[in-house]
C-alpha cells in the first residue's frame, strides 16, 4: 500500500473532518493529523480556508498536532481573507498566514490534492 503523502497537499475547508457534530469533526481531525505523525507521513502542504482556518487558531483541538507537523517542515498555510472574516487574524497559533495565491500555488505544485 502506497501511503506516501510527500507530494500531496491536504485541504481543510471545514473546522474538522466531515459534516458531523462539532465534537466528532474535531476528534476526527485530531486523529487524522496524529495518524499522519505516527506513520511518519509529511504532506507537501496543509492548506486551510473557509471555516478550516479555525483549526490553526487559539482554541483549536488539533494545535499540538499541527505544530508538530510544522516543526517537521510541513507548510501550514491559512487564508488571510478567511481569518479576517472570522476575526482570527491575531489568534493564529500554527502555520503561516497566506493568501489564495499561495494556496493555489501549493495546490499546483502538489501531485495530488486531498480535501478532508
Amino acid at each position: 500500500m502506497n501511503t506516501n503523502f510527500s507530494t500531496t497537499a491536504i485541504v481543510f475547508n471545514h473546522d474538522g473532518l466531515g459534516h458531523a457534530d462539532e465534537a466528532l469533526r474535531h476528534k476526527l481531525a485530531t486523529n487524522y493529523l496524529r495518524t499522519l505523525l505516527e506513520l511518519g507521513q509529511r504532506p507537501q502542504a496543509i492548506l486551510f480556508y473557509a471555516a478550516g482556518v479555525k483549526l490553526v487558531a487559539a482554541g483549536s483541538p488539533c494545535l499540538a498536532e499541527l505544530k508538530e507537523l510544522a516543526a517537521a517542515g510541513v507548510p501550514l498555510i491559512a487564508c488571510r481573507t478567511c481569518l479576517d472574516f472570522y476575526g482570527l487574524m491575531d489568534k493564529v497559533e500554527a502555520g503561516e498566514i497566506g493568501n489564495m495565491m499561495r494556496i493555489v500555488e501549493a495546490q499546483a505544485r502538489a501531485g495530488k490534492v486531498v480535501t478532508v
